[in-house]
């Protein structure tokens, strides 16, 4: 068995994702536990997933031409997550295969009946990832990197020099907070990374929960903190409050949430971050436009289960725009 998954170089793509690329456990259960309580599971699914994963596959259903580079364990899950990145047309060439024995990474994924969800995640492919010269070579093809703070610290780390020292070459790099510093202790980014990060990134995404940890702040009061510690665009996500966007030119966008019949909010921020790459930092549409664009891809996704299960094109997101 190889490292990586085989096929044909591609020339150039619009966007590379670093990170996670991990098998989804669902379980729908009767309610969410309290501390101390309980629920029943009702139903029970696999899916793949991974911030990563789910940003390339948000893009490639817009019609953009992405790729992954991640690691995946020695075992059967690492082939499903491969054929379902190549089912959807993503470049998986440098998705690598861990060890004899190793672990693909996986999130078990707790679901209520109103689609609102715990995720936890195990498994050691993931935070074993490390970035070679190839893989820089091959972020080098693309228009834009994306990476999260579930990549592993020494993978943002090279990806936050490669920005610093090759402005030339390196692509435009975006960095989603996706989860609270308690949660990335000694498994992911960590705070003196994300530091660094600031200044050198295009595009800062996070959500409320991860920004209000990070910085210790609410969304608006966030935003202006990541203003003036040098960040040029950034996103925060309000969930059902929508989100807000800062611009290059130092203004604050409010994008509104659209409602929907919410069938499952698994994926729902890395649907808007694939709708915002696709639309702003590819697309070259106005903040205003494209966060429009963003929350309709997000509010779709949600209408279906599994992180992926609602991903519209779009054609589908145009649709609904002009119907909303």
């Amino acid at each position: 068995m190889s490292d990586f998954d085989s096929g044909a170089a591609p020339s150039r793509l619009d966007a590379i994702a670093v990170g996670s690329a991990v098998v989804d456990r669902v379980y729908a259960l009767t309610n969410l536990p309290e501390p101390d309580g309980g629920a029943f599971v009702r139903d029970e699914a696999t899916a793949i997933g991974g911030v990563a994963a789910n940003v390339a596959a948000g893009l490639a259903r817009l019609g953009r031409e992405s790729g992954v580079v991640s690691r995946v364990g020695d075992d059967a899950a690492a082939d499903r997550i491969l054929a379902d990145l190549r089912e959807r047309g993503i470049d998986a060439r440098r998705v690598r295969r861990g060890a004899a024995g190793e672990r693909t990474s996986y999130s078990m994924i707790l679901r209520d009946p109103e689609g609102e969800r715990m995720i936890i995640a195990g498994g050691e492919s993931v935070p074993n990832l490390r970035l070679s010269r190839d893989d820089f070579d091959y972020l080098r093809r693309a228009d834009l990197a994306f990476t999260s703070a579930y990549a592993p610290d020494p993978v943002v780390s090279d990806l936050v020099t490669a920005a610093e020292c090759d402005d030339d070459e390196f692509p435009p790099l975006v960095f989603d907070l996706s989860g609270p510093l308690s949660e990335l202790e000694d498994r992911a980014t960590r705070p003196e990374t994300l530091d660094a990060l600031l200044p050198i990134c295009d595009c800062f995404v996070a959500n409320e929960v991860s920004a209000r940890s990070y910085l210790g702040a609410v969304p608006r009061e966030a935003i202006a903190e990541l203003r003036e510690r040098g960040v040029t665009r950034a996103a925060v996500t309000r969930g059902t409050d929508g989100a807000l966007l800062l611009t290059e030119g130092g203004e604050i966008v409010e994008v509104p949430a659209f409602e929907v019949e919410t069938v499952d909010t698994t994926g729902a921020g890395d649907a808007f971050t694939a709708g915002l790459l696709h639309s702003w930092l590819l697309g070259g549409r106005s903040p205003e436009t494209a966060g429009r664009f963003a929350a309709a891809t997000a509010a779709l996704n949600c209408t279906a289960e599994n992180a992926r299960g609602g991903l519209p094109t779009a054609e589908e997101v145009r649709a609904f725009l002009e119907s909303n």
